[in-house]
């Protein structure tokens, strides 16, 4: 198995990563929502509408 963040063989204390550096990585792009599942949910749709509508009206 090789590392999904640089395709360098896993190590297995940080598997499926090959090391800490790559975990914390794969970690940064969850938790800044660079990882997203898209959705074709008409109500998903409408409250992302929602929120660009609210975050533009508010003052910069």
């Amino acid at each position: 198995m090789s590392c999904p963040i640089c395709a360098r063989p896993a190590e297995p204390k940080y598997r499926p990563f090959c090391s800490g550096r790559c975990a914390d990585i794969d970690l940064a792009k969850w938790l800044t929502g660079s990882y997203a599942i898209p959705s074709d949910d008409p109500d998903d749709i409408e409250q992302a509408l929602d929120d660009i509508m609210r975050d533009e009206d508010k003052p910069h």
